[in-house]
């Protein structure tokens, strides 16, 4: 399993009638374990955004791994 998630902001848009949802990609959050076990989460975006909601989705195949 990938260490890193894409994080994304859900935009809704109507296409010929029909409502829609497009995720945008705005960082990358990643997934750390402690030395303890826990794990540890750091969301790095991608430029400043002002939202209320960020979806993580895991990195698909075409996505560069970084």
């Amino acid at each position: 399993m990938s260490n890193h998630y894409v994080a994304t902001v859900p935009v809704k848009f109507n296409d010929n009638g029909q409502d829609r949802t497009r995720f945008q990609r705005v960082g990358v959050m990643f997934r750390n374990t402690r030395q303890d076990g826990s794990e540890v989460f750091s969301l790095k975006l991608d430029f400043p955004v002002a939202v209320d909601e960020l979806v993580m989705f895991p990195p698909s195949a075409k996505d560069p791994q970084e």
